[in-house]
This record gives structure tokens, sequence and C-alpha cells, in this order.
């Protein structure tokens, strides 16, 4: 079982002396591997990707996918065809995206290659019509993906 961390880069000694000691079979309350997550979540990203985020163009599509389960999805841009990840932490509004549902986006590139991108400050500007939709504080339907 692999423990996934959001961890940012000052934690990185911290989960590799943690690694180390599970591997050595060192006696530990850690049974599983630390590994800190490529991700840039709104917590873990530098302030300075926010605000490039923030100055640089916005970009409208619609959802691909959503799971609130796994904390991810992809937004189809209206202008090309290459789905753009999107990260749970990044959604802003009341709603859970779904299939069909128009949005706005920034978008920042993932590290560390900086090679493919990801969608962040994603408003939803229109809820797609005929689906069911449910608000973040409500109990998440585990069918549902």
């Amino acid at each position: 079982c692999i423990e996934i961390n959001m961890s940012s880069a000052k934690d990185i000694p911290q989960t590799q002396a943690m690694n180390n000691a599970v591997i050595s079979g060192s006696p530990s309350n850690h049974h599983h591997f630390l590994i800190p997550s490529p991700i840039p979540t709104r917590r873990t990203r530098t302030f300075s990707q926010s605000e490039r985020a923030k100055e640089g163009p916005t970009f409208k599509g619609k959802v691909r996918e959503f799971c609130r389960q796994k904390g991810h999805g992809f937004i189809i841009p209206d202008h090309e065809k290459n789905p753009i990840f999107v990260h749970i932490s990044d959604i802003e509004g009341e709603y859970v995206p779904k299939a069909g549902d128009e949005v706005t986006y920034k978008v920042i590139l993932i590290p560390p290659k900086m090679e493919k991108r990801q969608a962040v400050h994603v408003k939803i500007t229109h809820l797609a019509p005929g689906v069911s939709h449910e608000k973040w504080d409500s109990t998440p339907d585990l069918e549902a993906h």
C-alpha cells in the first residue's frame, strides 16, 4: 500500500528518512512509503505560480470527467482537443463539477518537466442541463464518478 503525501519540498528529508526506515525494517509507526505528490495543489503551489496564473489568460472549456472521491478530473478546452488535468483544490464555487459543465480556468505547468498543464482557478459558468448536481457540503455519492 502506498500512502500519497502532499508534502512540500521542506518535508522531503523527513519523508526520505521515513522511507529509509521502512526499507531497513526499523520499527516505526509508519508502515507505508510516503511519496511526495508531483501535482501542485492550491496548498503546495508557490505564491509566484498562483500570481502568474491569475495574471494569465482565462480559457473556456467543458468538464470531460471529474471524480470527487479521487479528487481530480479533466477539462476539454474549447480551443483544442487535449484534455487538461484539474485537481479538486482548484475548483471554485459551491457545486461539484460534472461532465458537460462549462467552465473558465487559468493554466499552470506541472513540475518537474513543466511540459504538462493543469487547470487552476476553475469556475463553473454553466451547469450541464439534465445532470444532477451536488454541492461540496453534501455527502458524496460513492457510486458516481
